[in-house]
């Protein structure tokens, strides 16, 4: 398992924006994803830390551990049937198309999650770094369902507003550190505009369908793949000539620095050596 040292986030990006189209992986016949990771982009991903955009068709990942940062799982409104999700802190639900979870793993717990059988689970895994203040905090986690999610208006274009505010309506908080999430629906011929702050990193991927993103400072098309990072943006404008879906994260960087490996992100790699010691000893608690 390989250990990165992250040195960017600990200062100001010298880059405006930076665009990638992921990584394929596939592992075994029921999982394959699209990864995203920090060093795509500059330093700009700051807060997250990786994005994986996946769809599972049969379990494939047995009872993990994470530590340092906060796990969460978007269900796309897509899905069909349900992601039966587990952890140490003694939850056990399924996720319903549309659901979000967050795991704030913190000083170390346990997760496990596995399509229902018949299930095709379409989602997206994001690891949220956790400022120093907070990396050694308890577990903790909460879940949000599809129907408690409210939804922002544009001009023909709609938006699930599943952490933040905007438009005058709330979402889920995330807790630490402030952080906008929305899945934007684009009907052929309709913009869908955000307004944030400009000191909120925008990190945006492109789920379906063609669009175009417009922001302060310039303007990308995106095709399904294609993710966009960039700094000094308040108003967020997307149009689209087919039907298009997106997903806009909107975060306060930490530029701290980190070292990741795996499913654990700690200051040092001797704090990653202790994580991985107490996984190996049991000292992260179990799942029944």
């Amino acid at each position: 398992m390989n250990t990165q040292h992250i040195d960017k986030l600990a200062g100001v990006p010298c880059e405006t924006h930076a665009q990638s189209d992921g990584r394929a992986i596939t592992i075994g016949d029921g999982f394959e994803a699209q990864n995203y990771q920090q060093a795509d982009f500059r330093g700009l991903l700051d807060p997250l830390i990786m994005v994986d955009h996946f769809v599972i068709t049969q379990p494939t990942f047995g009872t993990h551990a994470h530590a340092g940062l906060s796990a969460l799982t978007i269900m796309f409104e897509d899905s069909e049937g349900t992601f039966h999700n587990r952890d140490s802190l003694g939850n056990d639900l399924d996720l319903a198309p549309g659901d979000l979870y967050w795991f704030k793993a913190a000083r170390g717990a346990l997760h496990n999650e596995a399509t229902r059988p018949g299930a095709r689970t379409h989602a997206l895994q994001v690891f949220v770094n956790l400022s120093a203040e907070h990396r050694h905090d308890a577990p903790a986690a909460f879940h949000v369902a599809a129907a408690d999610i409210p939804r922002l208006a544009g001009q023909r274009a709609t938006a699930r507003l599943i952490l933040g505010d905007g438009g005058g309506l709330q979402g889920a908080v995330a807790p630490d550190n402030p952080l906008t999430l929305l899945d934007i629906d684009i009907k052929a011929g309709s913009q869908f505009t955000h307004t944030g702050d400009n000191d909120h990193h925008p990190w945006i991927l492109a789920v379906k369908g063609t669009s175009r993103v417009t922001w302060n400072a310039g303007s990308a098309d995106l095709k399904p793949g294609k993710a966009i990072a960039f700094a000094d943006a308040t108003n967020i404008s997307f149009s689209s000539e087919d039907d298009a879906q997106v997903v806009l994260f909107r975060g306060q960087p930490l530029r701290q620095t980190f070292v990741q490996r795996g499913p654990y992100a700690m200051r040092t790699t001797e704090e990653l050596d202790a994580v991985e010691a107490a996984y190996r000893s049991g000292r992260l608690g179990s799942i029944d």
